[in-house]
């Protein structure tokens, strides 16, 4: 069997991992030394932390001045159940999904809150389902950017202005890389440790006065544990948006989110991060085009994310094996350029399609995506050839 020769260029950060992401360039736990640990959150110094976090959000992201954001427990998954049990229930409610983390909202929704009147609109991965068949009457539940299957919205344009109902955005893998209409949307969450590569376990919740309306307004038939509740006396609980949190959280990690977003800041703020992650999309996009054995996932350009980049083996001797086997081709790729150190985490998501999901979001370098295109040509010709070998 031929040796192939492996690639000289070698990624400087082998961390391509879609959560929790890859620290900023240039990242030390130095950066970490102003954390006030061992203080209280509740401590004047705390508050000011949490409440510094906020306020540089709103900022970067360009949120509207009469939006609330606040910090909640459990990541995105806390902020995104927050939303769900406190707010659905009012009306009737189009659960869109087209990948494994919108389809877990639609198993929450269906058989935990068992709402009688819950549509759900889906499609397969690598596609959008019919956004025309929304009915904006209703609240609506959909991720921006599907970070399994690496298909995204392209924009808000189909949410339109005067809908009756609450829009409710998972946008965890799109906040700091994707622009959010947030003219179009009620709820937006997202966690830490994606895009800017923070630390996990803390969630963000972003509501629009009309999701506050309705939280003042409306009580859910069901009892809401203390995590979950956001007014008090049928009143917004403002301190949340303050940085009073409900829990306790990580100082460290509060610490850690700040150095991130005064990074983002240095770049330019949500322009620098985006253009970031564009041009790490555009590098790898650009292997695929070259590249005939490997395709997006995304089958239409304008829906590919250009965070969480989803690819798929389409070499012709590879699809022509049964779906185990081609499991197994895409498992074994992996497994050697983590052994040889050049990319980690890089397998698609459990429940997606076999192939490969890199995460390309503004702290990864692009000269490390374009070393890594090296690697990953190097790796399918290497395991190709041991496929025939052992044949």
């Amino acid at each position: 069997m031929t040796t192939l020769v492996k690639p000289a260029q070698r990624p400087a950060n082998p961390n391509f991992s879609s959560g929790p992401c890859a620290k900023r360039p240039g990242w030390s736990l130095q950066a970490l030394s102003d954390a006030p640990l061992g203080r209280s959150h509740r401590a004047k110094v705390g508050k000011t932390k949490l409440k510094q976090a906020i306020d540089l959000t709103r900022d970067i992201l360009q949120v509207p001045a009469d939006y609330r954001i606040g910090i909640v427990p459990a990541s995105d998954t806390g902020a995104v159940e927050m939303a769900l049990w406190s707010l659905l229930g009012e009306r009737g409610v189009d659960m869109v999904a087209w990948e494994s983390f919108g389809a877990g909202w639609i198993t929450d929704v269906v058989k935990q809150l068992k709402l009688g009147d819950a549509r759900t609109i889906e499609a397969g991965y690598g596609e959008l389902p019919d956004l025309a068949k929304v009915d904006f009457d209703r609240d609506v539940v959909f991720t921006w950017n599907g970070t399994t299957s690496g298909v995204r919205v392209p924009n808000g344009d189909f949410i339109p202005a005067g809908r009756k109902g609450l829009t409710i955005c998972d946008a965890t893998s799109a906040a700091f890389a994707q622009r959010l209409d947030f003219d179009k949307l009620d709820v937006v969450t997202f966690s830490w440790q994606k895009v800017l590569g923070g630390e996990g376990a803390h969630g963000m919740l972003i509501l629009s006065p009309r999701a506050v309306e309705r939280l003042e307004s409306y009580k859910p038939a069901w009892p809401l544990p203390k995590i979950f509740r956001l007014t008090s006396g049928g009143k917004l609980i403002e301190g949340i948006f303050a940085g009073e949190t409900i829990n306790t959280p990580s100082m460290l990690c509060v610490e850690d989110y700040l150095d991130a977003l005064n990074w983002a800041k240095s770049l330019g703020g949500l322009d620098g991060l985006a253009g970031r992650a564009d041009r790490n999309f555009a590098a790898l996009d650009a292997f695929v085009e070259r590249t005939p054995w490997i395709a997006n996932l995304a089958k239409v350009p304008a829906t590919r994310s250009n965070t969480s980049v989803c690819l798929t083996i389409v070499d012709p001797e590879i699809t022509a094996l049964d779906k185990d086997a081609q499991a197994s081709f895409a498992k074994n790729l992996v497994a050697v350029l983590e052994k040889e150190g050049v990319a980690y985490d890089i397998g698609a998501y459990r429940d997606a399609p076999s192939g490969l999901r890199i995460w390309a979001g503004a702290t990864v370098e692009t000269a490390d995506l374009e070393a890594l295109t090296l690697w990953l040509d190097w790796a399918f010709q290497s395991q190709k050839a041991a496929l025939k070998q052992a044949a």
